[in-house]
């Protein structure tokens, strides 16, 4: 992240915190959020990596995992991972417990279920903070949760499924 976009990026994520807790959102026993996509699988991945950008959020990596699978001839549905995070709100958490680092960065599974429909699917930044006892950066995981929100909501801002 530039300084340049850092205000933008600010900005967004308090937006994002704002309008996050309007989202249906809920979230299973295992923190696993579900977010049903709109549009098909490349469309999906088209637009949230387009927001991304656009919040000026640091893009790591994509995996398409189907076509791993298909590599070692196992049939598998779409699914495609997407990492991607903000250094200086991301690192906090690692500070704060150096085994946050597995969940960081921020990992976003795209992927189609039997029936055709579309999920991005992530884990929730409040069930993070329990998993690695963290308690003393509220405000950090607030800021993340309302960005992957806003992210997600890209493709559809109002449907979470808890499953």
């Amino acid at each position: 992240m530039t300084p340049n976009t850092l205000p933008r990026f600010l900005a967004t994520a308090l937006l994002a915190a704002c309008l996050g807790s309007t989202l249906a959102q809920t979230v299973q026993d295992n923190g696993v959020v579900r977010v049903k996509s709109a549009y098909n699988v490349d469309d999906t991945i088209a637009r949230l990596k387009a927001d991304i950008a656009a919040k000026g959020i640091r893009f790591f990596g994509e995996v398409d995992q189907a076509q791993l699978a298909a590599g070692a001839g196992i049939k598998l549905n779409r699914s495609t991972l997407l990492e991607f995070g903000n250094p200086p709100l991301g690192t906090q958490f690692i500070t704060a417990r150096a085994e946050a680092g597995l969940d960081w960065p921020v990992r976003l599974l795209v992927t189609q279920d039997e029936r055709g429909d579309v999920w991005a699917v992530y884990t929730d930044f409040n069930w993070i903070a329990q998993r690695h006892g963290i308690t003393n950066r509220g405000e950090q995981f607030k800021t993340a949760s309302g960005v992957v929100a806003s992210i997600t909501g890209a493709v559809n801002g109002t449907t979470a499924d808890k499953r």
